[in-house]
């Protein structure tokens, strides 16, 4: 009985197969396919599921048409430019000036060739520079904030 229903199911398998114009071999392949016991489930799975499916592919193809739109959108694209140059711009202004000017420190020694010590009476009269002043209140602040964060660490 299950033979000749097999047979009735192939014979009804060519002929839609015929009629939507595939090949018989491809056709026939995706027939058997369908008549397995775990490829049915999945389909009435499927089919139970259509529903949600469809609200996360409508959701899905908003977000995809709006990232699109951003994407390809010139003045967001030109605004978002503006306003991460205008961010950067005082960082890396800064960042060229502190590396050019050590480059030019570092030539300046090369070309001083000065291999005499540096006295007590020297390191004095460098102390009284403003710019040794600012450095050496920077390196006490950034070690108070080393030491703070040791203690807090500790606790």
């Amino acid at each position: 009985m299950t033979e000749t229903s097999r047979q009735q199911q192939s014979e009804a398998s060519e002929t839609v197969a015929e009629n939507l114009g595939a090949p018989v071999s491809d056709r026939l392949d995706v027939f058997d396919q369908l008549m397995k016991p775990e490829v049915q489930e999945s389909l009435t799975i499927l089919v139970d599921n259509l529903p949600k499916l469809t609200e996360m592919l409508t959701f899905f193809m908003k977000a995809y048409d709006f990232g699109k739109s951003v994407a390809t959108d010139p003045v967001l694209a030109e605004d978002t430019m503006a306003s991460l140059t205008g961010f950067t711009k005082p960082v890396t202004d800064s960042l060229k000036s502190a590396a050019s000017a050590a480059i030019e420190a570092g030539d300046r020694v090369h070309a001083q060739n000065d291999q005499a010590p540096i006295s007590v009476f020297g390191l004095m009269k460098m102390l009284k520079d403003p710019q040794v002043q600012k450095g050496l209140r920077y390196a006490q602040a950034f070690m108070d904030v080393l030491n703070e964060r040791d203690q807090q660490n500790k606790r």
